[in-house]
């Protein structure tokens, strides 16, 4: 295969990119996990009352220097804002400019005390972080901004393939350079026997007390051999997740790898949060792909639930798009009652008044809900709108809820912009509207 074209199927092909938007959450996760904590104790740590230890490997003196004289009113503006886009980031809103400002400010803070972030772990959190920001599209699926964009099915929205291929290599190279350190440094294992000599470190040290500790301690050979196993792994192991045969071994390996080594040594908790996540990249989002239409074809083999809306509502035609960003897996065929003949042919129960008034979803089993308690049902049926499920059953949830819903209803062409919502079209009464229906259907057969 040609050199250019080697380099177009490697990085420049475009590929689904839902991957991508699956580890911004789990790279929120991290960055929170890691940085909150250290809040909680501002006078210690970044307050003008902190001991501060300045990492002069990393940061130009400058800059060490400019945030060495910020205020304390700055660190907790800082602070703030850290917190603020951690969220957004989160969530997927503003994805790219979220996760800029989110980058700065982890630098902002490391700069400002290296003590409790300064370490290699947190170096290779904040590469990741930039190559993240250098990307447009990590809010294409399972984020806000696949909402405000509002086209069905962002999960396999194309995308170049150049930022999902750098984190893995940034992934291979960590797990090659660490083997590399391992033989060619100080304490070479090769030579000498290091991970026998851990097992004797004090209990707060390096090492964790785990069951075959004081056994091992008493086996230099087999900790030699071990030493040996790590090394090899580690050289071997990104090769697995590369070949298409070995992928999904070696990411399970690799998974259980960090497990271990979490288990064992005192090592930051970044690489058992970050490392796991970055191995599932290396999935073929095709893979992924396959796999979500498959659940679609199950779930329309076994009945669709029916989500019954006014098709002559703009504000309602625009909510039903947005669900069906969110419908995953495909729980539900939504449809504009106005083109059913006949209501009770699918429920009873069923009217064009209620119709009208709020949307209605009637699931296979029969069960018919509308308003905030299909909104609810709705909730815990599809996955992407489970974080919401639990505030559905607070005490009182129903009431509020119900009266929310029913004020958005009746306002519902003051409260979105669309074509169809600056007639006041849903404002008329239900026999006007009737009648213009009749009047449009006359004039178009003339």
């Amino acid at each position: 295969m040609p050199l250019a074209e080697l380099w177009h199927h490697a990085f420049l092909v475009r590929r689904p990119s839902l991957s991508l938007g699956l580890f911004r959450v789990a790279l929120a996760f991290t960055v929170g996990a890691h940085v909150l904590p250290s809040f909680l104790e501002m006078e210690d740590n970044y307050l003008s009352t902190a001991f501060r230890t300045k990492n002069f490997s990393f940061f130009p003196i400058s800059i060490l220097r400019w945030v060495e004289h910020s205020p304390d009113a700055l660190v907790w503006a800082m602070a703030m804002t850290f917190c603020l886009s951690l969220t957004t980031v989160a969530l997927g809103f503003f994805t790219q400019a979220s996760c800029v400002i989110l980058t700065l400010s982890c630098y902002y803070f490391y700069a400002l005390n290296n003590y409790h972030i300064g370490t290699l772990s947190f170096d290779i959190l904040l590469v990741t972080m930039v190559l993240m920001c250098v990307t447009n599209y990590p809010g294409n699926f399972l984020s806000l901004d696949s909402l405000r964009r509002g086209k069905p099915k962002p999960y396999r929205r194309m995308r170049p393939f150049f930022i999902q291929r750098l984190l893995q290599l940034q992934l291979a190279w960590t797990f090659w350079y660490t083997a590399l350190q391992k033989i060619t440094a100080g304490g070479n294992w090769l030579t000498g026997n290091p991970y026998h000599a851990l097992m004797w470190y004090p209990s707060m040290g390096v090492v964790r007390e785990f069951p075959l500790r004081h056994w091992l301690a008493q086996q230099p050979t087999v900790c030699y051999s071990l030493g040996v196993i790590f090394i090899v792994f580690e050289l071997v192991l990104p090769w697995l997740w590369f070949i298409p045969r070995t992928r999904a071994a070696g990411i399970v390996l690799g998974i259980a790898f960090q497990i271990m080594l979490w288990m064992t040594l005192h090592v930051p908790t970044i690489f058992l949060f970050l490392f796991p996540s970055m191995m599932l990249l290396c999935i073929a989002p095709e893979t992924l792909v396959t796999w979500i239409e498959s659940r679609q074809v199950a779930h329309a083999a076994r009945g669709r639930a029916i989500l019954l809306y006014d098709g002559q509502c703009g504000f309602c035609l625009e909510s039903v798009a947005r669900l069906q960003v969110v419908d995953l897996f495909g729980w539900v065929d939504p449809l504009d009652f106005h083109a059913q003949p006949d209501l009770r042919t699918l429920h009873p129960a069923l009217t064009r008044e209620r119709c009208r008034s709020e949307m209605v979803l009637l699931e296979p089993n029969g069960r018919l809900s509308g308003g905030f308690h299909a909104f609810a049902r709705l909730c815990r049926r599809l996955p992407l709108l489970w974080p919401l499920a639990p505030l559905t059953v607070l005490p009182g949830a129903s009431m509020v809820g119900s009266w929310i819903y029913r004020w958005v209803a009746a306002r519902r062409y003051l409260l979105h912009r669309h074509a169809t919502c600056q007639t006041n079209r849903c404002a008329l009464p239900s026999s006007r509207r009737e009648g213009q229906d009749e009047e449009t259907s006359g004039n178009g057969h003339q």
